[in-house]
C-alpha cells in the first residue's frame, strides 16, 4: 500500500474541515486531508464568480499558487438554493446577511424571508462543488445535490449553517437533528465526495496497473 497523499482543503471553515475529514476516513482512501492552518491560513479570495464552480475554482487556484504546485488542493463551494426565493441565498449562503455575518444572522434572515412562503413552496436544495487541483495544475470538479424542504422554526443542535431548518427528502428530521453520521451519508457534500472518491479509486487502480506493465 502506498503512503497516503496529502491534500490541502482550501477553506477556513472549521465545520467543513471536520465534516470532510470524516468523509475521508469513512471512504478508506489513501489520502490525508489537511487544514490550511498547517500553511498559515487560507489566502484571501473574493468569492465573486457568481457560481459555485467559479468560486471553488478561485479558492483552489489561490491555494495551489500558494503551494507553488507542491501538493494536491481541494476546494469546496456550497450553498442553499430555494426555489421560492429565486435561488437565494445561493452563492451568497455564507454571507447572506452581509459581509462578515455570522451563521446565526444568516439563518435569521432566511427565516424572515420564508415567513410568508407557504409550506408546499418552501422547496430547495443544497449544492456542493468540490474542485480538485493536481500538483501539475490539472483540474477536476465533482458536484453533489441534496433536495429538501425548509422549515421556519429551527430544530436540532448538530450541524451548522442552515442545517436546523433543512429537512432532506424522504426524512422528517432536519440535518441538525439527524446528526453527523446520518448527514454524512446523504448530504450534498457527501454526494460530491462519493463522486470524488470513485475518481480517486479509479486513479489508484490505474496507477497500480501501469506500474505492473
Amino acid at each position: 500500500m502506498s503512503e497516503p497523499v496529502d491534500i490541502y482543503l482550501a477553506t477556513g471553515n472549521g465545520h467543513k474541515l471536520v465534516e470532510m475529514q470524516a468523509l475521508a476516513r469513512d471512504s478508506n482512501l489513501s489520502l490525508h486531508l489537511r487544514s490550511v492552518k498547517d500553511l498559515g491560513g487560507m489566502p484571501a479570495v473574493d468569492e465573486d464568480a457568481g457560481t459555485f464552480v467559479g468560486n471553488a475554482v478561485k479558492k483552489a487556484r489561490a491555494l495551489h499558487a500558494l503551494l507553488d504546485g507542491r501538493a494536491w488542493v481541494l476546494a469546496d463551494d456550497s450553498g442553499l438554493c430555494i426555489d421560492a426565493l429565486g435561488g437565494e441565498p445561493g452563492v451568497e449562503s455564507a454571507y447572506y446577511a452581509g459581509p462578515g455575518a455570522t451563521s446565526a444572522a444568516n439563518l435569521e434572515k432566511l427565516i424572515l424571508k420564508l415567513r410568508d412562503v407557504p409550506a408546499p413552496k418552501r422547496l430547495g436544495r443544497f449544492i456542493c462543488v468540490l474542485l480538485l487541483i493536481e500538483p501539475s495544475g490539472k483540474e477536476h470538479n465533482f458536484i453533489g445535490r441534496c433536495n429538501g424542504r425548509l422549515l421556519t422554526t429551527p430544530r436540532g443542535d448538530a450541524g451548522f449553517g442552515y442545517d436546523p431548518i433543512f429537512v432532506p427528502d424522504e426524512n422528517h428530521l432536519t440535518f441538525a437533528e439527524l446528526g453527523a453520521a446520518v448527514k454524512n451519508g446523504i448530504s450534498h457534500r457527501a454526494r460530491a465526495w462519493t463522486k470524488f472518491a470513485a475518481w480517486w479509486r479509479a486513479r489508484y487502480v490505474a496507477a497500480v496497473l501501469e506500474s505492473t506493465l
